[in-house]
């Protein structure tokens, strides 16, 4: 009840939260709704902050009505909108940062009455209804890649509000053009390029404004609306691109603008109350920078490049804030203030050393890691975990997608690398070398993955795809599988088709790794699972491939630590306390400069920008430690027990018990491989006549627009395809 009560509540200021950001470029808004918010709002203990020196022209009626006071300066109208910051983080800020506190409570509640492997979002769609239709691909090849009915939706309502606002403004600013250009001086055509200019910075922090919820992992946000820090990936791509884009035609503007009429000393303006245009264009030669190294011909080539790039968006949101004044900039603050909580506590998590319990080398280049996990850690299929080795790159984090289920392996999380970089074939090395190794020094962020995996059960069969190393994500689905069907579960186990292809017949060893590292104990022919291999490039089976794998056990170091939860066993709760508790502590010291240091001067200057970002991050820092080392006092007991487990001296094994074992026989008489051919797909999917058929691809892209194609043709209404990208 409390639950359906919150959630209630959460949908409705969502929607609400989303009718102001179509209202602001209103008349309606401007004439009636701000003045009257600034009026109830208004305060000096957190000051007014100035937009800088807007260059806005609207109907001058309505600016008598909604702003403070104009000037003309240099032949120039220049109004001054001065924002209340009050007011801006009422109507901006503190919704969506209350949506995220309350779902915390609300991710919080299902968790504890134990049902966290449930979905826990406020959407859902069922298979039975026409809204899972949303999910199927209606474009499969092209710039934007394979896109749902559902994503294509969210892209299009995005576009229509960005065209609806570019519209209001400049129609608004339009409306009495000759008039401004005739006092200004200026021709009609150059007034107007100016007002463009404008309208472009206003529509580009819309952009902003959503830009960094996709890449928030840990968000409750994320989590309510259904939505895996993976799959949301590629949001934050297209905004990104948006972004950029109208920032970039924003800065063109004013360049042309000031080149025109002979102002280019404005190009170094950086002024008290103005707009610092110095800071912006400071601001856009970093964003150009990540734009650039962000593109796919780059980014997947050169992902060092890409990563190190990427760090600009520091100096980027900082000279914006610089740019626009801190109160503008609250607008878009709440997205990258839940991005910084969450960067932060991964920041934490990344300092604390795992301990790795053993490794399973292939011989196909190929490795398992086995760490040890906290039981409180519960993790659903194709979740991923980011993972640091300092002894190859302190500064590299590469994604992987974890194997174990948690469900099974209460003890352990296992993920599989795939010698195809220089990172992980150093990795493949270090772990394969006669050499024995008394502990390997690793770091672990995560894991993240998506909200629930009871979708899969409603299918009558799930046929899973892979290529190559796009096999990882199915395992942790066939163990989850395994593991309700061993349970003696009472919920109906869908059949899995398992299809797989390989480049050569040693990496069909990938197949062993469906069974866990503790195999023996695992019966899987309670499981209906038919694997069907295809080794594309030999005709037969080479009998010099068949080695065993080998498994290498590591003592646990003293200082090592199981992979944990960073906030503790009640982490939403924990979160949601950050989120509430920070952003007070951060109103409470903005309010403690306006009240006694210029309490009677209207303020908007780059020091005054710089304290309060510098005010935000020690909220931040201040309250998640805070946290952090509380939950950290109370998990050292258990922490402690873990650590003292007598556990083996680092030793191999040749596996040649696993080889003999009846799970592994099971794992045998389910595989049927094939040499020297391809997969049919359109074959194979088309026979399959069930009422319901969940089809999930992983591997190379052109694999994958195969089966979205396959599935999105409308030859057969059972197919229900999902994709999983390891590249973006």
């Amino acid at each position: 009840m409390v639950r359906s009560a919150i959630k209630l509540f959460l949908l409705l200021l969502f929607l609400g939260y989303m009718m102001l950001w179509f209202m602001m470029p209103t008349k309606l808004y401007f004439e009636h709704w701000l003045p009257k918010i600034h009026a109830k709002t208004k305060s000096t203990y957190f000051g007014q902050q100035g937009l800088k020196a807007l260059h806005i022209a609207v109907s001058f009626e309505a600016l008598f009505l909604c702003l403070e006071f104009f000037s003309v300066l240099n032949d120039y109208i220049y109004i001054y909108i001065y924002i209340h910051a009050g007011s801006t983080m009422l109507i901006c800020t503190f919704p969506i940062l209350f949506i995220a506190t309350l779902g915390c409570i609300y991710l919080h509640l299902g968790k504890k009455h134990g049902d966290h492997n449930v979905e826990g979002y406020i959407f859902r769609y069922d298979q039975r209804v026409p809204t899972s239709k949303l999910k199927q691909p209606v474009m499969v090849k092209g710039p934007l890649g394979i896109v749902s009915w559902m994503e294509l939706s969210f892209l299009t309502m995005f576009v229509v509000l960005l065209a609806w606002s570019t519209t209001s403004y400049l129609n608004g600013m339009f409306t009495h053009i000759d008039q401004m250009a005739s006092r200004s001086g200026l021709l009609v055509w150059e007034a107007k390029l100016e007002m463009s200019g404008l309208t472009l910075g206003l529509v580009g922090n819309i952009c902003l404004a959503f830009l960094f919820f996709p890449v928030t992992r840990g968000s409750s946000v994320l989590r309510l609306i259904g939505l895996s820090s993976e799959a949301s990936i590629k949001y934050h791509i297209w905004v990104g691109h948006i972004a950029m884009t109208i920032f970039t035609a924003h800065g063109l503007c004013y360049l042309v603008f000031w080149a025109k009429t002979e102002q280019l000393s404005q190009v170094l303006k950086w002024g008290k109350i103005e707009v610092s245009n110095m800071a912006g264009e400071i601001g856009l030669v970093c964003g150009l920078g990540m734009w650039a190294t962000s593109l796919p011909q780059i980014r997947r080539k050169m992902f060092e490049l890409f990563y190190y790039t990427h760090h600009l968006y520091i100096l980027f949101i900082v000279f914006f804030v610089f740019h626009v004044g801190f109160s503008y900039a609250c607008i878009m603050l709440p997205g990258f203030y839940l991005f910084l909580i969450d960067r932060y506590l991964r920041f934490l998590q990344s300092q604390q050393r795992v301990s790795l319990v053993a490794a399973r080398i292939l011989p196909c280049q190929t490795v398992e890691l086995n760490f040890c996990k906290s039981p409180e850690v519960n993790h659903s299929p194709r979740s991923i975990i980011f993972v640091n080795v300092p002894a190859i790159s302190k500064l590299q984090w590469h994604p992987f997608t974890i194997t174990s289920n948690s469900n099974m392996d209460t003890d352990k999380l296992s993920m599989v690398v795939k010698s195809e970089g220089s990172w992980s074939s150093d990795l493949y090395q270090k772990l394969s070398s006669p050499l024995p190794m008394d502990g390997f020094q690793v770091s672990i962020e995560g894991p993240y993955g998506p909200p629930a995996s009871t979708h899969l059960l409603r299918h009558d069969i799930l046929v899973l795809l892979s290529g190559g190393s796009g096999i990882t994500p199915f395992i942790s689905i066939i163990r989850e599988l395994l593991f309700k069907a061993s349970s003696g579960s009472s919920t109906r186990i869908p059949h899995i088709l398992l299809i797989c292809a390989f480049k050569k017949s040693i990496d069909l060893a990938m197949l062993e790794l469906i069974l866990p590292v503790s195999g023996t104990t695992v019966d899987i022919s309670c499981l209906q699972l038919q694997i069907e291999a295809y080794v594309t490039r030999e005709k037969g089976a080479d009998e010099d491939n068949h080695k065993p794998l080998q498994t290498v056990w590591f003592k646990p170091n003293a200082i090592d630590a199981p992979v944990s939860s960073i906030l503790g066993p009640n982490s939403w709760l924990c979160l949601g306390l950050i989120i509430s508790s920070s952003f007070v502590m951060f109103l409470l010291l903005i309010a403690i400069l306006s009240r006694y240091h210029n309490s009677n001067m209207v303020y908007a200057s780059s020091a005054t920008a710089g304290f309060y970002m510098l005010f935000m991050c020690l909220a931040i820092a201040m309250t998640a430690n805070a946290t952090f080392l509380w939950n950290k006092k109370q998990n050292r007991k258990s922490l402690r027990q873990i650590r003292n487990m007598d556990t083996p001296p680092v030793w191999f094994n040749n596996g040649d018990r696993e080889l003999e074992s009846l799970p592994y026989q099971s794992l045998l008489q389910a595989t049927n491989v094939h040499y020297g051919e391809r997969p049919d797909l359109k074959k194979i999917l088309f026979e399959r006549k069930e009422s319901s058929v969940g089809v999930i691809a992983s591997g190379p892209r052109e694999m994958r627009q195969e089966v979205a194609a396959i599935c999105s043709s409308g030859l057969a209404d059972n197919l229900q395809f999902e994709s999983i990208s390891f590249t973006w």
